[in-house]
């Protein structure tokens, strides 16, 4: 199965962009060649524009506090493990701190950094980190790996307590839904929202089938055209039923 996750919302958006992006800069980052790790630099300066929103840290601070008090309403029952419940506390308890305790804007060191600021820039032109253009980090990519490593490590750690944070959030949210067996005929499926609350859609699909869900939605309709992944040609409906499994996410 694929799955395929739509955000109803710009908040839900953004975290799923920095999930992303964290990912990314984690996978090249403990890799011991030099273009993983300009790929590594690359992510980490996408997730400092994306993270730069002035809220993105009050609003997980706030969102991961919502989150507490609600479990913290389940104490003394007997249908919820106890264990269970004090570790997701302790978890979302040290996030929360970690979150707190992080002074200034997001990614401010990195912006302080005259050296990674000038390869930000050059990056933004197509070809413009050639050894030419910038010797400097030409040389640092030729280092040892090691020394690369601790490097993207100094300066991805100061933002993770905002990559823990969103995990928790969007794990979280992920649990919410049910899903349920859907079927598209002939490619395509509508279900009015009828007051249904959601932040994200979940929608996920046999492999085999050979086609991808194009999703719209809004407060009152949820529409899914199933189409022929045509790579180097415009995609085109699929015209038979689709089985695919469909999960509405709200905290």
């Amino acid at each position: 199965m694929i799955t395929y996750e739509y955000p109803l919302n710009e908040r839900i958006r953004t975290l799923l962009r920095l999930e992303d992006l964290f990912d990314k800069a984690q996978h090249f980052a403990v890799a011991d060649n030099g273009y993983e790790h300009h790929a590594a630099l690359m992510s980490l300066f996408e997730i400092l524009e994306v993270a730069g929103r002035a809220d993105l840290k009050v609003d997980l601070v706030q969102e991961l506090e919502r989150q507490r008090q609600t479990l913290h309403a389940f104490r003394d029952n007997p249908q919820i493990s106890e264990e269970a419940l004090s570790g997701a506390l302790y978890e979302i308890e040290q996030a929360s701190t970690a979150l707190l305790s992080m002074a200034g804007k997001v990614g401010q060191h990195i912006r302080e950094s005259e050296w990674l600021m000038a390869i930000r820039s050059r990056a933004a032109i197509p070809g413009g980190v050639c050894e030419f253009d910038l010797p400097s980090y030409h040389y640092w990519l030729h280092r040892d790996s090691d020394r690369r490593r601790k490097d993207i490590h100094g300066w991805l750690s100061p933002m993770l307590p905002i990559r823990d944070g969103l995990t928790i959030v969007l794990r979280l949210l992920r649990e919410s839904g049910r899903p349920e067996m859907q079927t598209a005929r002939a490619g395509a499926f509508q279900m009015m929202m009828s007051g249904r609350s959601a932040q994200m859609v979940r929608v996920r699909v046999p492999k085999d089938e050979g086609c991808i869900p194009e999703i719209s939605a809004n407060k009152y309709a949820f529409n899914i055209r199933f189409v022929v992944p045509e790579f180097l040609a415009r995609p085109r409906a699929f015209e038979t039923d689709v089985p695919f499994e469909l999960t509405f996410c709200n905290l």
